[in-house]
Formats: C-alpha cells, structure tokens, sequence
C-alpha cells in the first residue's frame, strides 16, 4: 500500500510538473505569435489577453495536482513538521491559485464587456 501511495505521489507529482511545462510552452507558442503579428502591425490585445488566460489557466492546474501531490505525500507520513509544512505550501499555493483565478475571471469579464457592443 505504501509503494502504491509513493507511486501514486510521483506520478501526481510529474503530471502537474508537465501541466505547467506544457502551459509555458503553449504561451511561448502564442506569444511569439502576437510579437510577429504586432511586428506586422496587427492589433494583437486580444491575442495577449487569451494568452494570459491560457497560462493561467495551465498554471491554476499544475498547482492544483501539485498540492494534490502534497497532500498525498503527507498521508505516507504524517508527522507535525509535515502537516506544518503541507499546511503552509497549501496556503501559499491556495492564495497564488485565487489570485491568478480571480485575475483571470476580471479579464474575461473585461474581455466580454469589451466584445459586446
């Protein structure tokens, strides 16, 4: 049971691990994209407004596997140091989630007012 819970912490691990590699690429992606579109005079607000959405969004979910991991983690040992320090990451990872939703919920509720004539 133990091993199943390393593995299970790992593998929970290494997927927000790659969640948020492939959000950053995803974003490198798009904002070469825009640069080269505003090089050639196009608007690109919109552009770099679903960008940040887009990079939000595989970062909120990276972090979400991450205290997943966290969490799991710590039920293989729970001691008082542990549950300390999972309880600080989950609050510091808590407040970096809800800001970058609340940012990103704002941005889209600009971007709509903004598509609506």
């Amino acid at each position: 049971m133990k091993q199943a819970m390393e593995y299970l912490h790992h593998a929970t691990f290494v997927l927000g691990v790659l969640v948020i590699i492939f959000g950053v690429l995803c974003g490198v992606v798009r904002f070469l994209r825009s640069e080269v579109s505003a090089v050639r005079g196009g608007d690109v607000e919109g552009e770099r407004r679903k960008l940040r959405q887009v990079l939000g969004y595989y970062l909120l979910l990276g972090l979400e596997f991450l205290i997943a991991a966290d969490i799991i983690d710590t039920l293989m040992k729970p001691t008082t140091q542990d549950l300390i320090v999972l309880g600080s990451i989950v609050a510091i990872r808590t407040v970096i989630s809800y800001s970058l939703n609340s940012e990103l919920a704002h941005q889209s509720a600009c971007s709509e007012n903004a598509a609506t004539p």
